[in-house]
């Protein structure tokens, strides 16, 4: 494991272009393997995540050229149905491919592919994607606790269903949405809240119609085949979320984060810290396959707010919630994020990996069940940090040694390759100081 300081800023200033959307890298390669037709992908996400669905891919039988430490993959899909499912795919920590590509699973023929991961996903839950695909005809068996490993037979009959989400997830969602691809009837999706969209414009970008109705979302099967565009990937919000609070915290005169997705369910954050008092502008670019593109410009802030983030705004900021905790920890008065049960369930329980790191470095925070509540002061001191194998906690704590008084060493760093290969460099390219 590594192990890198950041040191205090005084100010940071300069562009960066983040890493590449993972949400529509992943995407990008899996309805790319069921698509009629060879699609490139341009500029996608090289990350652990991302190769660990490009190997799905290749395992399930689609055709590919180059890898994902290329500018471009060439992807020879299938079709719908066409895919060859091994006895074994190797999902490693990316928990959107397990559940996306379960939802495909289910659609093809064949036998028995067990899904896997390392020990992090080995302890997140599945039952929210099993019940859907249970109530619709499929064959699925996670351990006893419901995590992996998810055993799932192919090539049984499925038929449309109504689900209800209790909690709004973008990944189950899209897993009953791409099962509904080959079940008889209609499938629809009821979420309490609206999640990220990035599986529908995808489908519909290939071709797919969608179902809309009384807020619910849905698509008729089986469908006969759909053709996906090739595609540019634009830059991930959740990693440029970095840059921004950086920005929010030490830009002077200015930091700005270029050629990032701005999909209205991923940019919670945006409104959080306008609230907060934050100078940030978004200039908009041309859209890449139905997601809206721009940069973003951010100027050190005067004194910030603290604020409230609830539960209805959880599911547009859920990556970017620690950002806000260590926000909180520099704003006036008391900052408190709740409704964020689905934090325990992430990389880590970022509920109290967040709260720990905060306390590490000086500043005042106390879980609570559903999220965190965070007390203001002018400044705090720093401090050791562990990221606990988390890329988000990784990053967080880097921050936070930028706007400490005395810096943070982190340990365990390299867990910011899972998404964000690249960030100490773009730290230093805008001034920041690493040892």
């Amino acid at each position: 494991m590594s192990t890198l300081t950041f040191r205090p800023a005084a100010a940071l200033a300069g562009s960066v272009a983040v890493p590449p959307d993972k949400s529509l890298t992943h995407r990008a390669f899996l309805l790319g393997a069921i698509s009629d037709r060879v699609v490139v992908v341009d500029n996608p996400l090289d990350s652990e995540d991302t190769y660990a669905t490009l190997q799905a891919v290749r395992a399930l039988g689609a055709g590919i050229e180059g890898s994902v430490s290329d500018d471009r993959v060439v992807i020879t899909g299938r079709g719908i149905r066409g895919l060859t499912p091994p006895p074994v795919i190797d999902c490693m920590n990316a928990g959107t491919l397990m559940r996306l590509v379960a939802g495909i699973l289910v659609g093809q023929s064949g036998d028995v592919t067990v899904l896997d991961g390392d020990d992090s996903l080995r302890g997140r839950p599945m039952r929210r994607i099993v019940d859907p695909l249970r109530a619709m005809g499929a064959e699925l068996e996670p351990t006893d606790a419901g995590t992996p490993p998810l055993a799932v037979h192919t090539g049984r009959p499925l038929v449309g269903v109504v689900h209800d989400l209790p909690v709004a997830s973008a990944q189950v969602k899209s897993c009953v949405l791409l099962a509904g691809l080959n079940a008889e009837g209609e499938t629809w999706v009821r979420e309490p809240v609206l999640s990220r969209d990035h599986t529908e414009r995808m489908l519909e970008a290939a071709g797919v119609e969608l179902l809309r109705r009384d807020g619910m979302v849905g698509v008729r099967g089986p469908i006969a085949g759909m053709s996906l565009p090739d595609i540019r990937v634009p830059g991930d919000f959740s990693s440029a979320a970095y840059g921004i609070v950086a920005g929010v915290l030490r830009g002077d005169p200015e930091v700005r984060v270029t050629g990032v997705n701005l999909n209205p369910g991923r940019t919670g954050l945006l409104a959080v810290l306008e609230r907060m008092g934050a100078d940030v502008r978004v200039e908009a670019q041309p859209d890449v396959a139905g997601e809206p593109c721009g940069d973003i410009v951010v100027r050190r802030a005067g004194t910030l707010q603290g604020t409230t983030v609830v539960a209805d705004e959880v599911p547009s900021m859920v990556d970017e919630l620690p950002l806000v905790g260590l926000l909180g920890a520099l704003a006036a008065g008391t900052t408190t994020v709740s409704g964020a049960a689905e934090l325990r369930v992430k990389e880590s329980d970022r509920v109290a990996t967040v709260v720990r790191l905060l306390r590490a470095v000086g500043a005042t925070a106390d879980e609570r069940e559903d999220g965190f509540v965070v007390t203001g002061a002018p400044s705090f001191p720093g401090g050791d940090v562990q990221s606990d194998g988390d890329h988000r906690l990784a990053m967080l704590g880097a921050l936070a040694g930028i706007a400490s008084t005395g810096g943070v060493t982190v340990h365990g760093f390299d867990a910011s390759a899972v998404s964000y290969p690249t960030f100490a460099d773009d730290m230093a390219s805008l001034g920041a100081e690493i040892a």
